[in-house]
């Protein structure tokens, strides 16, 4: 009985969360007059792919999309680097102020992003990087979880395996690129696949990076889609799916990585 209750109010929440979804995708198909009309209908009364005809061959989507592709893999490619080495040396280097580095990472946890924007913002003007890739994609360099994530794996690989390299003559790059990180290649695609994602949908410092159509990303490229008539709800909402459908099928195709890598983070941070 208590299966059949927790299976049922599974459900119930499933389709609370997913109904603004259906809701979106039901808006984009329908004519802006029956868009704005009162009343609540679930279904279209006329099918129309007007919407996203209007945000594909009158909107910068295209360079939009690049924006986000391009500044996404930069961010996650530098802090899967940057990450696992910082990981490895923290794990299995010895150093003066090893240990206060460590915790200063994992006090990093305690920062929101939001309250390092305006020194973000500052020093991005001074370095002359805004409106460029590179204003974007350098706040985002810093992702304390992953470095930690590493640390941990690192940890529970036996020392054996690093007297043994050494012994043979490798240092701690080879140690590191050819022994350690082979040894975890489904923590570093799933750490990739999450750090991919977050890149991807990052709004706020985008949005105050950017203010050239031309280097904004996806999530600020459709705040941009608007008519002289005003609001157009069918067309902004179906700018909003095109902005979301990568990483919804990255997701789908992911899935396994992508829960995979929450399940490291949350256990992380609890």
């Amino acid at each position: 009985m208590a299966g059949l209750v927790l299976t049922l109010a599974t459900f119930v929440f499933a389709i609370i969360w997913a109904f603004p979804l259906y809701w979106a995708m039901v808006t984009t198909l329908k004519p802006e007059y029956e868009v704005v009309q009162p009343g609540v209908r679930l279904w279209p009364e006329t099918f129309t792919l007007e919407a996203y005809t209007y945000v594909l061959l009158n909107t910068k989507i295209g360079l939009w999309y690049l924006n986000s592709l391009v500044t996404s893999a930069a961010v996650t490619m530098i802090v899967i680097f940057t990450a696992a080495t910082c990981g490895y040396a923290i794990s299995q280097l010895r150093f003066p102020g090893r240990r206060v580095l460590y915790l200063t990472i994992m006090a990093s946890f305690m920062v929101p992003i939001q309250a390092l924007i305006v020194t973000h913002f500052v020093l991005m003007s001074n370095f002359g990087t805004l409106n460029t890739w590179l204003g974007i994609i350098l706040p985002q360099l810093i992702v304390p979880v992953v470095v930690i994530v590493y640390k941990q794996f690192f940890d529970s690989i036996p020392r054996d395996f690093r007297e043994a390299a050494i012994m043979d003559g490798a240092n701690d790059f080879q140690l590191l690129f050819k022994i350690y990180l082979p040894m975890n290649w489904g923590v570093t695609t799933a750490l990739a696949i999450i750090t991919f994602i977050g890149a991807w949908n990052a709004f706020l410092w985008p949005f105050l990076a950017q203010s050239s159509e031309e280097t904004m990303n996806i999530t600020v490229g459709v705040t941009q889609v608007h008519s002289a008539f005003g609001v157009q709800y069918a067309r902004e909402l179906a700018g909003a799916v095109l902005a979301g459908l990568p990483v919804a099928l990255a997701y789908l195709i992911f899935q396994r990585r992508v829960t995979q890598a929450i399940t490291l983070s949350a256990g992380i941070k609890g």
